[in-house]
């Protein structure tokens, strides 16, 4: 979805010079490109572009709005933050196939049935936006990105919102997300435990390629189909899941049983001080971050801050906070039950429940003396 193409000078002075004023013959095509995913995280999802070919004029470019620059100043601050810009390029259909066919990553073109005017508009449009302030678009992971930028154009040269979500509206984006990192298993469970309640509300908005692929193909205008012609353009080979033991929920299970087993309170404090640590961080990146997916994020009742004071606590203070921590943790347990990655966190559930369970067995037998 997410991707860095480098313009080629000679397009970027051949679409200033003339694509503003050219108009596209009858022989112009538009149509919506679905790319595959791929082995990098930033190819997880896929992404999406649109071709515009003209044979009579000799133009065959492909316009992307998953640019952006690795070289902006505090470039990881911003993407956190959720103030990163964006941008549309555009790259002749040669060049931007070469990255997918050497990857072997799959290529779905579909054409749309426009009209010549509404080809000329659409065209007009993207290169309004390629040379604007248009250009340049604040990147967020659901409302924001290729695939809804994509919509977003065709849609408003349209007039309506003629492409829709068909798939599936009851699942959440959490479970919707949640088969796309098979193969990044410490990803998977790091965007799991940072992001928040906003990603396990229903997933009503279109911003995955593979889905807009799907919508185009129900897609009707004016009681006909909009895709009159779909194409794989690279075939591609599929993705294979692999088992890695060290890349799993079982090694992270392991860790964590080499800490209970332990047995020492030195140790478990100092992991609850960690795991505090974090839990303070989901609590203030939140505030920080203008990205609503990890607002409210309940796995602070997990990763609980006050776990930081344990350290500092007396005994009648620390059997308090205890049995604070076991409410929290409890209510945790509620909430994810019915969640998707509930089999990624049991593993940390269970270790804090026993390092809480251990500490109020020591007080109690500290009391008793």
């Amino acid at each position: 979805m997410v991707k860095k193409i480098l313009i080629p000078l000679f397009l970027f002075f051949y679409f200033i010079g003339f694509s503003q004023n050219m108009a596209l013959s009858e022989k112009a095509s538009v149509s919506i490109l679905t790319c595959g995913r791929g082995d990098e995280l930033y190819t997880t999802f896929g992404h999406t572009a649109i071709r515009i070919k003209d044979s009579i004029n000799h133009l065959d470019v492909v316009y992307n709005y998953g640019a952006f620059d690795f070289r902006i100043k505090n470039f990881y601050l911003k993407f956190v933050k959720g103030d990163l810009q964006y941008f549309i390029n555009a790259s002749s259909f040669e060049d931007f196939i070469f990255e997918y066919q050497s990857e072997n990553r799959e290529v779905v073109e579909q054409t749309l049935d426009f009209s010549i005017k509404q080809k000329q508009e659409l065209f007009e449009l993207l290169n309004a936006s390629l040379f604007s302030d248009e250009r340049s678009y604040t990147y967020k992971f659901i409302d924001r990105n290729c695939t809804s930028m994509t919509v977003e154009k065709i849609n408003k040269m349209i007039g309506s919102d003629l492409i829709q979500k068909v798939d599936d509206k009851s699942i959440s984006y959490r479970e919707l997300l949640y088969p796309y990192f098979e193969n990044h298993f410490y990803y998977k469970l790091g965007i799991n435990i940072i992001f928040g309640a906003k990603t396990d509300s229903k997933a009503v908005k279109l911003f995955l390629p593979v889905e807009l692929m799907h919508s185009l193909s129900k897609a009707k205008s004016n009681g006909k189909p909009l895709v009159n012609k779909t194409e794989v353009i690279v075939k591609g080979i599929p993705l294979q899941a692999t088992f890695s033991f060290i890349a799993s929920n079982y090694f992270i299970a392991l860790l964590l049983f080499l800490i209970a087993i332990t047995n020492k309170k030195p140790i478990f404090l100092t992991y609850l001080f960690v795991a505090g640590f974090l839990g303070l961080f989901l609590s203030l990146v939140g505030l920080y971050s203008l990205h609503k997916e990890i607002l409210w994020n309940y796995n602070v009742l997990l990763f609980n801050p006050l776990f930081l004071i344990f350290p500092l606590l007396k005994s009648n203070w620390e059997k308090k906070v205890i049995v604070v921590s076991f409410v929290m943790l409890g209510i945790y347990l509620m909430v994810m039950i019915t969640k998707p990655h509930f089999f990624l966190m049991i593993p940390f559930i269970v270790l804090h429940s026993y390092i809480l369970y251990k500490l109020v067995t020591k007080l109690k037998q500290n009391t008793s003396k």
